[in-house]
């Protein structure tokens, strides 16, 4: 079974499906203002989803969530929805022990909590259909302003090998989530980091996960931590605003422009970068900056190409790092 973690989009915003292009320079520093007014954008939400997800038992004894029957990963799929849409999700426990499904971020009732608590979980073969709902921003009856669902959120299981599912989550049940905004700029590849204890998206330490890009391809970013420390989320040679899409309004946004953020367990957030952006193609590290973190091999590579398909300096056998095909959720 494939596990890297990356498998095609689901894509449930409605945005039409289209090959990743770059039609930017590989020129460092290239204006790259002319693909961002062209950009393909968010549409408006509000529209009613159905799917299935199985919660999968590998060979050996990790969990993963997946679309299909036999092809779940780790992280499990992307879930991506515009706010105002709401999601039904037919899951199924194919596993040998209770599991559930859980959200943070969005809507949802009791029922669809996912916690053995108020008896929202699966047991073994059953299935149970959890919904999720957004909302746009405005205001409320009370005149105060109720921020919207749009955000780079996440799922796992809130059950598996205790009351509150630690044991899911460190075997791989977690996903992403990103809830759009009507006019939210979409990028070519969406890539999703889950600092997990000491390991990124449960791989070995010092294997990776890479992601691949062309320069002047705009990549997303989703990262979430779980387990029980604290890192810091690096990208060498790329940067993003710190606000909730990582990128500039405009001239006067006030948001810090970061190239390292701390992370906690349960945080999530996003960005998107154009690759190789003022630094052009190269085997750009990301990893935990928490020194004996990093040293640990809480590392991966940002692989970022030139036209003609090579990677200045970079020989894959010489890191021990190898991207994997079909890495990204390519729109």
């Amino acid at each position: 079974m494939d596990r890297r973690g990356f498998n095609r989009r689901l894509l449930l915003g409605g945005a039409a499906v289209a090959t990743s292009l770059s039609v930017a320079s590989e020129a460092a520093g290239v204006d790259t203002s002319a693909k961002s007014a062209a950009a393909r954008t968010a549409p408006a939400g509000g529209a009613v989803k159905h799917i299935k997800l199985y919660a999968e038992k590998f060979a050996d004894g990790q969990l993963g969530y997946g679309f299909e029957k036999g092809k779940a990963t780790i992280p499990g799929p992307l879930i991506e929805l515009n706010e105002g849409d709401t999601l039904h999700i037919e899951f199924e426990n194919t596993t040998d022990v209770r599991a559930s499904l859980h959200v943070h971020g969005l809507d949802y009732e009791i029922t669809s909590d996912g916690t053995k608590l108020n008896k929202s979980d699966v047991e073994p073969g059953g299935t149970r259909t959890y919904t999720w709902r957004t909302h746009k921003p405005g205001r409320r009856t009370d005149g105060t302003w109720r921020a919207g669902s749009a955000g780079y959120w996440h799922y796992h299981d809130h059950v598996v090998g205790t009351e509150h599912g630690t044991g899911g989550i460190r075997k791989g049940l977690y996903g992403p989530v990103i809830v759009r905004r009507q006019g939210d700029v979409l990028p070519d590849a969406t890539h999703t980091v889950v600092f997990n204890d000491m390991l990124i998206n449960n791989k070995p330490a010092h294997s990776g996960p890479n992601f691949e890009a062309t320069v002047g391809d705009r990549v997303e970013f989703v990262v979430i931590t779980h387990g029980e420390y604290y890192h810091t989320f690096h990208m060498h040679g790329h940067r993003w605003a710190d606000n909730r899409t990582g990128m500039l309004t405009g001239p006067d946004d006030p948001s810090q422009v970061i190239d390292n953020k701390i992370t906690g367990p349960a945080d999530s957030f996003g960005f998107q970068v154009i690759a190789g952006e003022g630094v052009g193609a190269g085997a750009w590290m990301y990893h935990c900056h928490v020194q004996s973190h990093s040293d640990m091999g809480m590392v991966g590579l940002f692989l970022v190409k030139k036209k003609d398909g090579t990677i200045p300096g970079y020989e894959p056998h010489e890191h021990g790092h190898e991207a994997a095909a079909g890495s990204a959720h390519e729109h």
